[in-house]
């Protein structure tokens, strides 16, 4: 570590160099830095801090994100590639004297418990404090990852710079980066992460999309496990049966908000064991377990309210970072649909004087909070072996055509239904909002490697020695009446829609047979959340045949074979 920590400083050229502890103490050092720089605003909720950043960086950038292996087909069609020796040609000269003037800081961190057999440690370099502030709360960092350094344990690298330096006497912006240079890439055979040009979210916090999803699913490939963009959950029955779920649905469709359910239903109780991702391994039992690799949450606040999320507003009360929210006159924090009333004298994301009929947050405003303050985390939220995963949900926003909920047949029609998902686009990623895309598994933007042989990695998986394989279930909350609302309430609701899961992984449930899959026993939810057009699913084979032509000879024949069995039930 320190012979790269070594070469990065000479490229970059930072004023100073700090190695981060993780300390309390060294965070609230650099939160009264920011709030100093007017960077921070300290909120009326106890240490907590809201800012803002630009308009030209509030989401992830997916045009200028890279999966740059050696070969371009081992990045597959669904990833932006480049030669990995002219990307770093590339790097190299917008790293050079990227830092000066500004802070170098060092982040040793661990994804996953310490000591669990999955967990990874990465090695921040950034020039952010604000980064390195939203670190201390999303992963494990500091004196204990120094310690297994020192011991020769394997790093992920992942240098981070907002790429705009500073001439002495220059004076900094509350937000800098480079709107026009933006470039988040992974080199996935070497194990390292280059990010320049935004200071916001996924292309800046490189422990959290870039590690935990690009580049680890590259590893979980080659030693034989998963790293999924997915919620992890429990669910207890009135009896005490316990069971685990897990769930992949794309950015901004629920899944904080089903990761924090809270039961309205007598006897049943939900616990948290992370909201974002999942990292899934055979136990010696045979069954799939899943750590999150996260140690907070990055939610989004628009939608987040006591209605559809209690227990994420009790999460938020305090020891947060609000990013792109409005903020009040008594200096709290505030977003559409949080009161019946926008406050008075509110100013908006931008910290200018909200004018009404315009947004006053932004869509993708984030909260950084601590997993710990998750008033229904799991007592197995830290357990180095994981959870034991029961069942596996693929859903996404479709207005139309996807019933509530469905069974698959078998694992293998499991993972044909993941590769199929399509989901209308939100303000998660730069560009249109509401259009129609494929995101198979919900790892669209996230898979570091062809996504064809992902697909056949999820095959492979059952043939591990001693599998007992999660059933696989498909759900959509977001189906909509021909007069365009909503036809299922979501959020505390979703229960019914849980319990039916959990019935049916105990054997209890009953299901009906249909051409997509097993459907709830009739009565059990109204009809026309379950209803299939025969006439738009052979819209949506059609659709999908000419799809996966993308991935040639890497779509795995089991895929295809699912979709020809698809297309005959239809018939």
């Amino acid at each position: 570590m320190a012979d790269w920590v070594s070469e990065v400083t000479d490229l970059c050229k930072p004023s100073h160099v700090h190695l981060c502890d993780g300390s309390p103490k060294e965070y609230d050092q650099l939160a009264r830095e920011l709030v100093a720089k007017k960077v921070f605003v300290p909120l009326i909720r106890p240490h907590s801090f809201w800012c803002h950043s630009t308009p030209d960086d509030v989401a992830r950038v997916e045009e200028a994100t890279y999966i740059c292996s050696r070969k371009k087909e081992d990045a597959g069609p669904t990833n932006n590639w480049k030669d990995p020796h002219e990307m770093k040609v590339l790097l190299r000269g917008l790293f050079a004297g990227s830092m000066q003037g500004r802070t170098l800081y060092i982040i040793p961190y661990c994804m996953g418990p310490f000591g669990a057999p999955l967990a990874r440690i990465g090695v921040q370099i950034t020039d952010s404090p604000y980064v390195v502030c939203n670190m201390h709360i999303m992963t494990r960092m500091g004196a204990q990852v120094l310690e297994r350094l020192k011991n020769h344990t394997p790093f992920v690298p992942c240098l981070h710079s907002v790429g705009v330096p500073l001439k002495p006497g220059e004076k900094d912006v509350p937000w800098p980066c480079r709107p026009d240079q933006k470039y988040i890439v992974q080199f996935p055979e070497e194990r390292s992460i280059w990010s320049f040009g935004s200071g916001y979210g996924g292309n800046a916090l490189l422990g959290k999309k870039s590690l935990a999803l690009r580049i680890a699913s590259v590893m979980g490939r080659d030693e034989g496990w998963m790293a999924e963009h997915m919620l992890i959950m429990g669910l207890t029955n009135p009896a005490g049966e316990k069971k685990y779920i897990a769930a992949a649905f794309p950015s901004q469709c629920g899944k904080t908000n089903l990761a924090l359910l809270k039961s309205p239903l007598p006897g049943w109780k939900v616990h948290c064991v992370g909201d974002d991702i999942a990292w899934m391994h055979f136990g010696k039992d045979g069954r799939l377990y899943a750590i999150n690799p996260e140690a907070g949450f990055f939610g989004v606040a628009p939608g987040t309210t006591e209605t559809s999320n209690p227990n994420a507003m009790r999460i938020i009360e305090k020891n947060t970072i609000f990013t792109n929210t409005a903020v009040t006159e008594e200096r709290d924090v505030w977003w559409e649909g949080l009161t019946k009333e926008p406050p008075p004298h509110l100013r908006n994301w931008l910290s200018e004087p909200w004018v009404p009929g315009t947004p006053a947050s932004h869509p993708n405003a984030r909260f950084t909070s601590p997993l710990s303050q998750c008033t229904i985390l799991d007592p197995d939220w830290n357990n180095p072996e994981g959870v034991p995963i029961s069942a596996i949900l693929f859903g996404g926003r479709r207005a139309s055509l996807e019933p509530l909920v469905y069974e698959s047949f078998s694992w293998q029609h499991g993972v044909f239904v993941g590769a199929s998902l399509s989901s209308e686009t939100t303000a998660a990623a730069k560009g249109a909002v509401g259009t129609l895309r494929h995101d198979p598994f919900a790892m669209l933007p996230f898979c570091g490697y062809n996504m064809g042989d992902y697909f056949q990695h999820w095959l492979n998986m059952q043939k591990q020695a001693g599998a007992k394989l999660p059933k696989i279930f498909h759900v959509n909350w977001f189906r909509k009446s021909k007069e365009g609302k909503y036809l299922w309430p979501g959020f505390g609701e979703n229960i019914h829609v849980l319990k039916w899961i959990f019935e049916r992984v105990a054997g209890t449930a009953q299901a009906r047979e249909s051409f997509l899959g097993q459907l709830p026993a009739l009565g059990l939810f109204a009809e026309e959340l379950l209803s299939l057009d025969p006439e738009s699913w052979r819209k949506e084979v059609a659709d999908l045949k000419h799809y996966f032509t993308i991935f040639g000879s890497h779509l795995p024949d089991a895929v295809r074979a699912e979709l020809d069995a698809l297309e005959k039930r239809i018939s």
